[in-house]
């Protein structure tokens, strides 16, 4: 009794918690659909056909069937499928022996590794094949029992609509076991015995007195599953700054380090509102472009030779990789002003210089002339915390 009163100690906190924003009819119904994690745009009906729910939504490498027509002999023969279940998880599965058909947005009951878990089958025929060469998947052994009956989705419809009270409670017990650590997702299995904990922490976290509570509270086995910020972020998904879905929850399958190195490559400000992702750290789309500035910057004089005229030094403040342009102004100078120069007779100033010879003046090779914008301030503790 003391345990369950303990994760109850925080549980009124939900009641007094009301964030005001503007919203809309579109996005209330949204948020009142649990099932389109699972890709289903409305709540399943226990006594019909759910195929057309189905929308491939909030989903990593989601795929759609453009030739349902097409069937080939191998595809007809192919003994396995996929089945989505929350977010991008997704497996594959051995068919039943049975003549019994299986289409894709079918609810079926699958085999777990204790008990049953439902899910909707989201690939059929030589798709699987190929999905399952590009994965290297290999011995597939588990089992797809049968398409889900009435009983089995109304219990996944009731285990599904406590994910969310049950997340928001397993946060409360963190916090009154004072744990550095945030839990972010909450699985169930179809058949409720099991819940999958997805949480997140800077450091390692010793959680048996939780799972403990947790079971204890719920009456269910307990997992849990230590992502990082980027995977969170690609679990949960949004909408980036370029008005796109994110990366990491559409098609990213793998995270690369991205350090601030990569930023000043590509002339960026080290703005950290700019630069960093929902995640908080630097956006992945960084890496995308980075090996073709690499390049492009063999081309360049260094940013490090200054040039030296008769009427001052001066030192390069930045460059425009695309319009081939060094941006110089002169060290002494008050007003501040930046001379861009082409990288062509940035070589011809340099030649020059190695011959002990100066030029007139920058503007007597400035293409532009104009006044130097005011530096971001930043923070260093700042940039380390959003570096991989």
């Amino acid at each position: 009794m003391e345990k369950t009163n303990f994760i109850s100690e925080n549980q009124d906190i939900e009641d007094d918690i009301h964030i005001a924003c503007d919203h809309s009819y579109e996005a209330d119904r949204i948020a009142a659909n649990p099932f389109l994690t699972r890709g289903l745009c409305a709540v399943p009906n226990p006594n019909t056909d759910n195929k057309e729910l189905y929308q491939h939504r909030c989903c990593n490498l989601g795929t759609c069937q453009w030739c349902p027509d097409t069937h080939s002999a191998q595809a007809e023969s192919c003994p396995f499928v996929e089945v989505r279940f929350k977010n991008g998880h997704k497996e594959f599965f051995v068919l039943p022996s049975s003549k019994e058909t299986f289409e894709i947005g079918d609810i079926v009951v699958v085999e777990a590794n204790t008990g049953n878990d439902i899910g909707i089958v989201s690939m059929t025929g030589d798709q699987v094949l190929l999905h399952m060469q590009n994965k290297k998947a290999q011995n597939i052994n588990k089992r797809l029992y049968r398409k889900a009956k009435a009983a089995d989705i109304e219990k996944w419809i009731n285990v599904v609509n406590k994910e969310e009270e049950t997340m928001m409670r397993s946060r409360y017990a963190a916090w009154d076991l004072k744990l550095n650590m945030k839990v972010n997702n909450v699985e169930y299995q179809g058949d409720g015995s099991k819940a999958i904990f997805y949480y997140s922490a800077d450091e390692r976290i010793d959680f048996r007195e939780l799972i403990k509570i947790l079971a204890e509270k719920f009456k269910i086995r307990i997992e849990m599953r230590q992502i990082g910020v980027r995977q969170e972020a690609a679990r949960l998904g949004g909408i980036g700054s370029c008005g796109r879905e994110l990366c990491c929850s559409t098609w990213l399958t793998n995270f690369r380090s991205v350090t601030t190195s990569t930023a000043k490559t590509q002339q960026m400000t080290l703005n950290l509102q700019k630069l960093a992702g929902q995640c908080g750290k630097l956006k992945c789309c960084l890496n995308y472009e980075y090996e073709a500035y690499v390049e492009e910057l063999k081309n360049f004089p260094s940013t490090n030779i200054q040039l030296y005229t008769q009427k001052g030094d001066a030192h390069c403040v930045k460059i425009d990789i695309f319009k081939r342009l060094m941006w110089y102004s002169y060290k002494h100078d008050q007003s501040h002003i930046l001379y861009a120069i082409p990288t062509d007779k940035v070589k011809e100033i340099i030649a020059l210089n190695k011959k002990n010879q100066k030029i007139t003046a920058l503007e007597d090779y400035a293409e532009v002339n104009r006044n130097k914008e005011e530096e971001v301030n930043f923070n260093l503790d700042d940039l380390k915390k959003i570096n991989d």
